[in-house]
């Protein structure tokens, strides 16, 4: 399957962060404010990381992602997910062809640039399990058969914080393979007053195009991008502090389970995406601090008596970024 993306050509190819850069502002033209869950986002893509998002309903994740698909000429598809939902309704199916006896392979929804899996916690551990490989290895595999999903490939999940009846809390295997969890909140009195002005002017939710979005950026920006941030410099005393947070949470009191060196790899990509799109060349502990709670707070679990006593694991990494030495 193509990238929607071939055949759009980008001017901004030669400048892969003026390009990335430019989606905040096209976004801008349906989304008013989460600018911090659009950075999270965009770092994620750079570096083929999939991502999380918490929020109540009705918060414009979905309208968010669509919209930046839409900025980055991506191919997207988005699957409700009930509890009714089987894992071929998202992976795919063998099918039988009584034409002429053949079998042959009917691509899912998660053949796509950009998946959104809304309300993933609504779905049995069955459901929820196909994503594991399609996630992990880029690819479907059925009756002995592999699929290679295309490129990029991304899964944006959301689930709702607050309701728990008919819900199937993701494993740690599932969480673990999404480089960040976002907190989507509430906007401020001013977006939401600029919300309900640009609804009272006629904006459509479910017509980006007419918005005026267009694409600022592609598929080999994308690329271009992920060639620039794997050079990005990350010395040795930092990389030690990577590694100090990561053991500092297995020998947290606050905590059950510390973060996998899986985590670390994921803080460390994360942190070179956020220093490229900050305009640095390297890696510095204020990148790592940035993003470690969107990174581990994840990976992470917390004692129950700590929970009943209204500890989260935000602030649990707060207290650890306070006690582990920054290297200067």
């Amino acid at each position: 399957m193509a990238s929607v993306s071939e055949g759009v050509e980008s001017a901004t190819t030669a400048d892969p962060h003026h390009a990335v850069l430019a989606l905040r502002d096209e976004v801008g033209k349906v989304i008013v404010g989460q600018d911090g869950t659009l950075s999270g986002v965009v770092a994620a893509l750079l570096v083929k990381g999939h991502v999380l998002l918490e929020g109540v309903p009705g918060t414009a994740k979905t309208l968010l992602v669509k919209t930046l698909a839409a900025a980055l000429a991506l191919d997207f598809k988005r699957v409700q997910f009930t509890p009714d939902l089987m894992p071929s309704d998202v992976i795919g199916q063998v099918i039988f062809e009584p034409r002429d006896g053949s079998f042959r392979f009917r691509e899912g929804p998660v053949f796509t640039n950009i998946l959104l899996a809304d309300e993933i916690n609504r779905t049995p551990p069955k459901t929820q399990a196909a994503l594991l490989e399609s996630m992990e290895e880029r690819q479907v595999s059925i009756e002995g058969a592999s699929y290679r999903l295309p490129e990029p490939f991304v899964v944006v999940a959301t689930q709702n914080p607050v309701e728990y009846e008919g819900t199937y809390p993701l494993p740690e295997a599932q969480l673990d393979r999404f480089l960040f969890k976002l907190h989507v909140g509430y906007p401020t009195f001013e977006q939401e007053q600029e919300v309900l002005a640009r609804h009272d002017r006629g904006l459509d939710p479910h017509d980006v195009a007419a918005a005026g979005v267009r694409p600022v950026a592609t598929a080999a920006d994308l690329e271009a991008a992920r060639t620039q941030i794997r050079q990005i410099r990350v010395e040795p005393p930092v990389l030690g502090y990577i590694v100090a947070i990561m053991q500092a949470t297995r020998e947290s009191p606050s905590l059950t389970l510390g973060v996998s060196p899986r985590g670390g790899t994921a803080l460390l990509h994360a942190s070179k995406a956020w220093a490229w799109l900050s305009g640095r060349e390297w890696v510095s502990p204020d990148e790592v601090k940035a993003v470690v709670k969107p990174a581990l707070r994840h990976r992470i679990q917390i004692r129950p008596e700590l929970e009943l006593e209204g500890a989260n694991a935000d602030a649990v990494l707060d207290g650890i970024l306070a006690t582990v030495p920054v290297p200067r």
